[in-house]
């Protein structure tokens, strides 16, 4: 058994028979920050977890902007749009509007970090300056890190992996809570199991 037939079977299995070395390396750095943080014995959680970056970077495993936007800019046109036209009704307040010191707050990374609070948030638990550059979600290992530490510690919802996943329960389902409410719950849940099958395939890390 080799992480080769891991990749193989999440080709075959999750991402319709073709897996680029972009999402490869996605998926490498996601893995590397779960060894660093996460529990190593819990192949469900990392399995969640990993669905989790599969499902909100629409199957990239790749940090992005929201709205898949190449720019800011270009996010931030596409979310007010999007609002003023009346596809966001469960957005009371405009996060991505620029600040007074010209910073947005639009959805970044493996899982869309959005409102200042929650950059500050994040940056306390990692020690860096998110705040004053949330562009660093952008980049490989802080987004792998912001996923990982986010859903180990309960830091988007107040709702953390060890609440879902433990020895002897895995409750794929309403593991969505940690990020989304209830969203795309079953989606999620059946990426994270096809996931957990291909987890069995890895090389031990350490």
């Amino acid at each position: 058994m080799s992480d080769q037939d891991m990749f193989d079977d999440l080709r075959r299995n999750l991402c319709g028979g073709r897996l680029t070395s972009v999402q490869v390396e996605g998926i490498s750095a996601i893995t590397t920050s779960w060894v660093a943080h996460g529990d190593a014995e819990n192949k469900a959680q990392l399995a969640y977890v990993l669905a989790t970056a599969f499902h909100e970077t629409a199957g990239r495993f790749q940090p992005v902007r929201e709205t898949l936007a190449s720019s800011d800019e270009q996010a931030i046109q596409r979310l007010e749009r999007a609002f003023q036209a009346g596809r966001l009704p469960q957005v009371s307040t405009p996060y991505w509007r620029r600040d007074a010191n010209g910073k947005s707050w639009f959805g970044r990374g493996f899982v869309q970090l959005t409102f200042q609070r929650n950059y500050q948030t994040l940056g306390k638990a990692l020690g860096i300056d998110l705040p004053g550059n949330p562009d660093l979600a952008l980049e490989m290992a802080v987004a792998a890190d912001i996923l990982v530490v986010g859903m180990r510690d309960g830091l988007f919802s107040g709702r953390k992996l060890s609440d879902y996943f433990a020895k002897d329960r895995a409750d794929w389902t309403n593991a969505r809570r940690i990020v989304n409410g209830l969203d795309r719950a079953d989606v999620v849940a059946g990426h994270a199991r096809v996931i957990l099958n291909a987890l069995s395939y890895q090389t031990s890390q350490g």
